[in-house]
């Protein structure tokens, strides 16, 4: 079976060369085709879509901005109407909200924000539903890529 990846912001912000923030674009979409090529799920957090979409909001000039904003606004559209490679992951509920609130205090002295939370609670979701399957957090950011769990046979 093929891996499951969920997508960080840092990340998506390469995959759509967002101005300012993107370094690595080319290298980034390299490793996007070779996640494609085999076949692995890409989930497109929400926490992932709402962060993306801030730094697009706050960057750049106006016409730069822009342009980034309907490219992503197409990617997210497509992730939805099944047109992309990237699925839409956890649309937020009451109770999700109220548990990583509860959480939150602990997780910000460890450095991580609110998106991070929800985006490492997608992961440990996704890792109760397919015990057996390759799932990783992939990102920039030291503290989020180290979730991986392998895939047992």
């Amino acid at each position: 079976m093929s891996a499951i990846c969920l997508i960080d912001t840092s990340i998506f912000i390469e995959i759509l060369d967002v101005p300012r923030k993107a370094s690595r674009h080319e290298d980034v979409i390299l490793e996007l085709q070779g996640k494609i090529e085999n076949l692995e799920t890409l989930f497109l957090p929400m926490a992932t879509i709402l962060e993306t979409g801030n730094h697009i909001a706050q960057n750049g000039d106006g016409k730069q901005r822009r342009s980034c904003a309907l490219n992503f606004v197409s990617q997210v559209q497509d992730a939805l109407n099944g047109k992309s490679p990237f699925k839409p992951v956890s649309f937020l509920e009451k109770e999700h909200l109220q548990e990583w609130l509860c959480e939150f205090p602990d997780s910000a002295m460890r450095g991580n924000s609110l998106g991070d939370l929800s985006i490492i609670h997608d992961f440990k979701r996704l890792c109760r539903q397919s015990p057996r399957r390759e799932i990783y957090i992939w990102s920039q950011d030291s503290h989020l890529s180290s979730f991986k769990q392998q895939a047992r046979y």
